[in-house]
């Protein structure tokens, strides 16, 4: 099983949106796919319309095993599960602090998936913290929304200085530009700097696109809703370069 994060300091860059239908992408061409949603928001959880159980919680999540088999919901699309998240998630970063190599813990509970799926995706919190650090552990790779402005690009560089400070592995690191406006001047600017530089950048890239702000209307997948419109291909086209990038893996 291969495991995908999407995952960013900052909140409002298209997250959630680039991991919802990246995981549905997945499910139609790489074989069993989950998704687990690990953001106390839901938002995920939402755009599946999946209702968690009341019963399942951070504490169960943590327990691992059964608990997090029992807690899987199917979705409305062949070869696509969802782990859901709700509120108590907040506390996973104190949780997690009361186990034993704390930052591994995550890995471990994604074991219990590795027999029964092809595909992982990882809808991450905002922030840096010991969740955040159980996420970098644990994915093989780490896709990174920019939206093509100065801040972000400084928020992507106190993420690669915090990899460096606590010796994680920057090859993990995939960032791509995200709710990209081509008559802003600046996004373009930023995009081909960026591209300039020895920065490893995705090449495929998202629009801004009222479409997707639309997904919470209809929730799913815009690529599912749909297929055929420019975001769509967009998002098409940036699954097929993180599918490229997952085959080369050792």
């Amino acid at each position: 099983m291969r495991t995908i994060a999407l995952y960013s300091i900052k909140g409002g860059v298209g997250k959630t949106a680039a991991c919802v239908n990246l995981a549905y992408l997945s499910s139609l061409k790489s074989g069993s796919t989950i998704l687990c949603d690990l953001d106390p928001q839901g938002a995920s959880t939402f755009y599946y319309k999946i209702e968690p159980n009341p019963d399942y919680s951070s504490d169960e999540f943590l327990s691992g095993g059964k608990k997090i088999g029992d807690a899987i919901c199917g979705t409305d699309f062949n070869n696509l599960d969802l782990l859901p998240a709700d509120l108590s998630f907040r506390n996973l970063d104190i949780q997690l602090s009361e186990f034993s190599k704390s930052r591994v813990r995550l890995r471990k509970l994604l074991n219990v998936l590795k027999k029964r799926y092809d595909m992982a995706f990882l809808d991450c919190p905002p922030g840096l913290n010991l969740v955040s650090e159980n996420i970098f552990v644990a994915a093989d790779i780490i896709l990174v929304p920019i939206i093509p402005t100065t801040l972000s690009l400084m928020s992507y560089k106190k993420l690669l200085d915090f990899f460096k400070e606590k010796k994680l592995d920057t090859d993990k690191l995939y960032p791509f530009f995200s709710m990209v406006e081509s008559r802003k001047l600046m996004h373009r600017q930023v995009i081909a700097e960026m591209l300039k530089s020895k920065t490893r950048v995705m090449k495929s890239y998202i629009p801004y696109s009222a479409a997707v702000e639309k997904m919470g209307f209809y929730r799913a997948p815009i690529t599912a809703r749909y297929p055929d419109i420019a975001a769509s291909e967009a998002f098409k086209n940036l699954w097929r370069e993180v599918n490229r990038t997952i085959k080369k893996l050792p």
